[in-house]
């Protein structure tokens, strides 16, 4: 019996993986770079926590380097830091 194949969940981006070309030597390693979700910028509180709990309480702001989340800022509430994770990067 075959496995079947479920869509994600419909609030979630796809998680649509590029095809790897088989001629780059630095493919597998290009392909372990990307970060988790395919998020590159994310904000966490300050307080840990559920943050949609606390909308007014201080986030910081964190990007993906290529190798792990680094912290590039703080924002005042959740406001703020939904607009910074919308912005372009």
């Amino acid at each position: 019996m075959a496995k079947h194949r479920r869509p994600g969940p419909p609030n979630q981006p796809p998680r649509a993986v590029p095809r790897v070309d088989a001629e780059s030597p630095l493919a597998a390693y290009n392909k372990r770079r990307r970060p988790p979700m395919d998020i590159y910028r994310r904000h966490r509180p300050v307080q840990e926590g559920a943050g949609h709990l606390r909308p007014d309480e201080p986030r910081v702001l964190e990007e993906w380097d290529g190798f792990a989340y680094e912290v590039v800022g703080t924002a005042p509430d959740l406001a703020t830091a939904q607009e910074w994770q919308g912005s372009s990067v």
